[in-house]
């Protein structure tokens, strides 16, 4: 693009910035972006331009296409405006924007810690919403109308905003606020990667499956793309609406995936505030004033807004809790950082491992776990996190004294101390939500005693990690076939604390209720596989779904009792009978389309579901996208990938609203075209976007 039209692009934008929105500003700056979009078969776009920016604004432009609905909810948390958009279950995430300063920093450090060159990425990809809205009027919301035109600092604040809830920040937060006691466990959310050396592969190809779990509608659930531009990017995978381009996948020479990791990245301290000001802490010997900030929620109730008011805090700690138990502060990982993106939009552009390790050296992505493979045969896993350097003796899993700088810790472990492999002599690395202490067989396994424990590296096994190491461990060559067995299956395991739960609900006294000893007899029959060879099945899982929740990471069972009554009284209740085939009842739902499959809560086929009014358990979360990388002895890249419902999940008109769901249940695959020839082969429609 010529640089006087990029430079008018830019002051149209800006003068859209500085009053009420205009659309034509925007139909007008969209002139200036050179993008082309092709939709495969199954409605997945291509987004191909000349520049970076050009793409971005293009990926805007096709997930507005696809879930401009969700969307709308991502910018409007952005700009602490969700509660006005769908009410009071928004405005938690709005009083977080406030409470973490989100917009501050932002202002603050964005212009200095970003490059220029994310910023133009993300200023592409603002426009590209701008677009969209512009064209498509009668889709805006009025509240999102009002909050026009979209901004790269947008893009960014969403990154922001939504790392620390990838660590479990909101689970202590929500702890704080609600006067209850301070997790150690969070909902196990799941995921599995798996990447398989040639040597141990059987055929010489290097494999990665990426397995992330994710909800299956809203701001963190699986978009697939692949993106390309004359300035290098060319990258194939998956993002959450939002982002700019793909958080995971592949490109012609390496790929990774990501699952969910919990180390201890969050400190509490308890506050000594001075008897005759509450608004005064004690620290170092002196007292020092609280920041204090009134801020407004603008929560929707029926056709009205109504501001509320709320009060914020933050010491020197960071943000600032009062409860009935005190005043409480947190500290976090990643805290007043805003570079996640230029990270992800670096590693995306890397083409070979040590190009990717220096970009992930930037430590700007505050946890999440990153199993990686490439077209040289590399395999590795990094337990990836930015582990606050902490002092050596203080109870950092507990509440930390907070009137001292000796727990105020400053800066990061560096990533070369933090725990990974690199191409162990196994052959092959997994992680399903568990300790990194167990990724591989054990002779390479990392040792815990090579780390502090106040990193706060977690211990904890799943099912799915436990059933990893039975199907793996003992395998002499990873085939294709016996890494595609391992992800699909539908066993719990004995060893796990799947085995623990299960004998804790068999030893429920069952007096008062003789459906409950029926279901204990029920349970006694079952072999832990999921099956409608099975009988129990559908009752085991409905069991050991609340229990997965959190027992993976420390946490105390549920009621047991009260667990297998609950299970009892709804499929009595609903199909009048304990043992439903499973068909009947586990199904992944999406407008008309009800397909029957076959899943649970912490297999490795990875369901997890919700009760509906009609008798099934449908799915919500759990096994989503799903991508299978594989580089041949040529080193050429070809992959495959499905998806739980299809390319325009917010679309019920299109029909690439839920085409893969037969797909999905039955396990099969589609192809990812990744050259350019190889879209045009399965292509099934091509435009520009803005010209």
């Amino acid at each position: 693009m010529a640089p006087h039209r990029r430079l008018l692009a830019l002051a149209l934008l800006a003068s859209a910035c500085g009053g009420a929105w205009r659309p034509d500003d925007s139909i007008a700056a969209a002139r200036t972006f050179d993008v082309r979009i092709l939709r495969d078969t199954f409605g997945v776009p291509h987004v191909r331009g000349h520049t970076d920016a050009d793409v971005a604004f293009g990926v805007a432009y096709a997930q507005a296409e696809d879930d401009w609905p969700t969307l709308e909810q991502v910018f409007a948390g952005t700009r602490a405006r969700a509660a006005a958009l769908v009410g009071k279950d928004g405005a938690g995430v709005d009083y977080v924007m406030h409470l973490l300063r989100v917009r501050e920093d932002i202002a603050a450090k964005a212009r200095t810690d970003i490059d220029s060159a994310t910023w133009k990425l993300v200023d592409g990809y603002a426009a590209g919403i701008n677009y969209y809205a512009a064209r498509h009027p009668a889709e805006v919301s009025g509240v999102v109308r009002a909050l026009l035109p979209m901004t790269g600092a947008d893009v960014v604040a969403g990154f922001v905003l939504k790392s620390p809830f990838f660590f479990g920040f909101d689970a202590v937060l929500n702890a704080l606020v609600n006067n209850t006691p301070i997790p150690h466990a969070y909902e196990e959310k799941g995921s599995n990667g798996f990447a398989v050396a040639p040597r141990r592969s059987g055929d010489g190809v290097t494999r990665l499956l990426s397995n992330s779990h994710q909800p299956w509608t809203g701001a963190v659930a699986w978009y697939e793309l692949s993106v390309h531009s004359d300035e290098g990017l060319d990258f194939a995978g998956a993002n959450f609406p939002g982002a700019p381009l793909p958080l995971l996948g592949h490109n012609a020479t390496l790929g990774w995936t990501n699952t969910v990791n919990k180390p201890d990245l969050v400190d509490v301290y308890r506050l000594r505030i001075n008897p005759g000001d509450k608004d005064q802490y004690w620290f170092d010997g002196a007292w020092h004033d609280l920041e204090r900030e009134r801020v407004w929620l603008h929560v929707k109730f029926g056709p009205i807004t109504v501001p509320v008011p709320r009060m914020v805090y933050r010491s020197v700690h960071g943000p600032v809790i009062r409860n009935d138990s005190g005043t409480f502060a947190l500290r976090y990982a990643g805290m007043d950082d805003v570079r996640p993106v230029m990270q992800y939009y670096r590693i995306t552009k890397a083409r070979s491992y040590d190009e990717w390790r220096a970009a992930m050296k930037l430590q700007a992505i505050p946890a999440t776990n990153f199993i990686y493979a490439d077209s040289t045969g590399r395999i590795a896993y990094v337990y990836n996190a930015e582990f606050p350097r902490r002092r050596p003796g203080y109870d950092w899993r507990g509440i930390l004294p907070g009137d001292t700088s000796a727990t105020l810790w400053n800066g990061y472990v560096p990533f070369d101390s933090i725990p990974q492999y690199v191409s162990p002599k196994s052959g092959y690395l997994f992680n399903s939500n568990n300790t990194p202490f167990v990724a591989t067989s054990p002779s390479d396994a990392l040792k815990p005693a090579d780390f502090p424990d106040w990193m706060g590296i977690e211990r904890g096994m799943t099912n799915r990690a436990q059933r990893d190491v039975e199907l793996l461990d003992s395998a002499r060559v990873i085939s294709r076939d016996v890494l595609l067995a391992t992800k699909f299956d539908v066993s719990y395991s004995r060893r796990s604390w799947v085995g623990r739960w299960l004998d804790a609900v068999a030893r429920v006294d069952p007096r008062g209720d003789a459906r409950l000893a029926d279901g204990q007899r029920l349970l006694a029959t079952w072999n832990l596989t999921m099956s409608d060879s099975q009988p129990a099945s559908v009752l085991g899982a409905m069991t050991i779904g609340p229990a997965s929740r959190a027992i993976n990471f420390g946490g105390d069972f549920p009621d047991a009792r009260e667990t297998l009554k609950s299970a009892v009284d709804w499929l009595m209740a609903t199909h009048q009978r304990l043992d439903p085939p499973m068909h009947d009842v586990i199904v992944d739902e999406h407008g008309a389309t009800i397909d029957p499959v076959v899943g649970a809560p912490d297999l490795l086929r990875a369901v997890y579901f919700t009760r509906d009014a009609h008798g099934h358990l449908a799915g919500n979360a759990g096994d989503s996208f799903i991508m299978l990388v594989e580089w041949g002895r040529d080193g050429v890249v070809h992959s495959q990938s499905i998806h739980q419902f299809g390319a325009a999940t917010s679309r019920p008109g299109s029909k690439h609203y839920a085409d893969q769901i037969p797909l999905f249940v039955a396990r099969r695959w589609k192809s990812v075209p990744f050259t350019e020839a190889e879209q045009r082969s399965m292509l099934e429609r091509e435009y520009r976007v803005g010209r």
